[in-house]
């Protein structure tokens, strides 16, 4: 057995006209072909893993890899800054433990979408949330969200990651009508989420949550928002969105 592989990639990152703006990786590229193309990258690298400086700069130079701060200093100059708009998204969060939020946050033209929910307007979505109460269902729910950040791309948008834990110990009607719940616990897998806001007043203009981004985590089976609590308790909704996949 050799102790030592070389392992060589030679990657061509072209961006070319014809095809439309495509991300092509190519091993090779004919100078003479008319498309006007902008090689990337050619990287060697080992199985040892040994890189330098220079291999480095390369690929973190590569324009795959957007360089948030510059994209975000394209916003107009009366947004807000990004601090303070992971602030406004948290507190909001805070305002009702994670589980819905202040209705005075939300702007008139507010929405709310899931994966296979929605749009609801500001009004379906206080009644929807308001029918719901999920703390006498789980009074020792524990709301675990990180990883806020500004859309490099929308400006105005924060997203985070959601998960979760808790035991379900009273009811959560119409679903789970025992006053003592099911005794059963929810663990939430990761699901991404956002909170757009308007710069001009602070408000919140559209609110996105259960797009769940590993199935393997958790006890939902890969199912997101409500949908993945009623499925990690026993009691799934009857329709083919509310189950697994």
């Amino acid at each position: 057995m050799m102790k030592k592989q070389t392992l060589v990639l030679s990657l061509l990152i072209a961006y070319c006209t014809k095809n439309g703006g495509a991300f092509v990786i190519s091993n090779h590229v004919n100078p003479r072909s008319g498309a006007s193309c902008r090689v990337g990258l050619a990287v060697t690298t080992s199985l040892s893993g040994t890189t330098t400086d220079d291999d480095d700069g390369a690929i973190l130079s590569l324009p795959m890899f957007i360089n948030e701060s510059v994209e975000l200093s394209k916003r107009p100059a009366t947004a807000m800054s990004p601090q303070d708009m992971i602030l406004i998204a948290k507190r909001f969060l805070a305002s009702k433990g994670g589980l819905g939020g202040d209705p005075a946050m939300l702007s008139s033209s507010f929405t709310f979408e899931g994966p296979v929910v929605g749009p609801f307007s500001k009004e379906e979505f206080l009644k929807a949330i308001g029918s719901v109460d999920f703390a006498a269902a789980f009074p020792n729910f524990v709301s675990e969200f990180y990883g806020f950040h500004v859309d490099p791309f929308e400006g105005d948008r924060v997203w985070y990651t959601a998960r979760g834990k808790g035991k379900n110990t009273g009811p959560l009607l119409p679903f789970v009508p025992e006053k003592s719940g099911t005794g059963k616990m929810l663990v939430n897998p990761p699901q991404v989420c956002s909170i757009t806001i308007d710069h001009s007043t602070g408000l919140i203009s559209k609110y996105t949550i259960g797009y769940v981004v590993d199935r393997t985590i958790g006890n939902t089976e890969g199912l997101g928002g409500l949908y993945g609590v009623l499925y990690a308790l026993g009691r799934p909704l009857p329709f083919p969105e509310a189950n697994p996949w």
